[in-house]
């Protein structure tokens, strides 16, 4: 069993989605010492402070799987220049009741692919400023906004480009060392 369990979560529901292709893709550069497990956000209700005292089976079974992880990566497509709405409704969840937060230190990472050629910037930004306010400690660099074009992904869903691939272990490398310092 690996040593650190990291959460997941994909603010795409789309099932051939590029950020799903991301995740899938960089998980395979990390040490073996790390297991992911990526979360199902689709299946959540909207968010309503109506529920916070009898959440969702839904809702306990995300709560849970973030609170049994070392760490977390979201991947995230960006909308419109922002924040995917289904990633914060997840987000909104897994932070309520005020006070019993699932989030609260739990050391994150963050990257998005989008065909655009800014990737996901915006939506990363707005994203750090939700965690943020969350007390997740975000690894700031290096910053991932990832451009996809056509041959991105090779037949086997790894990244094709030897300098992207590069790049990404390196990304890797980083938020390994620091899910490390925030886990000791």
């Amino acid at each position: 069993m690996s040593q650190h369990q990291i959460a997941v979560i994909v603010g795409s529901l789309r099932k051939g989605s590029i950020n799903r292709k991301l995740a899938d893709a960089i998980t395979k550069l990390a040490p073996s010492a790390f297991g992911f497990r990526q979360l199902e956000i689709g299946d959540l209700p909207l968010y309503n402070q109506d529920d916070d005292e009898d959440q969702a089976p839904a809702v306990k079974r995300f709560k849970g799987e973030i609170l049994a992880a070392t760490g977390l990566i979201f991947v995230t497509p960006e909308y419109n220049r922002g924040l995917p709405g289904v990633l914060k409704n997840a987000i909104d969840h897994a932070s309520r009741p005020y006070g019993k937060s699932a989030w609260t230190n739990k050391p994150a990472g963050i990257l998005g692919a989008s065909v655009g050629v800014i990737g996901t910037a915006v939506a990363q930004q707005q994203l750090r400023t939700v965690l943020a306010a969350l007390d997740v400690p975000t690894m700031g660099l290096p910053e991932a906004f990832i451009h996809v074009k056509e041959g991105f992904f090779d037949e086997t869903g790894n990244i094709a480009s030897a300098g992207t691939c590069k790049f990404l272990l390196e990304w890797m490398d980083r938020y390994v060392a620091w899910v490390t310092q925030h886990a000791a």
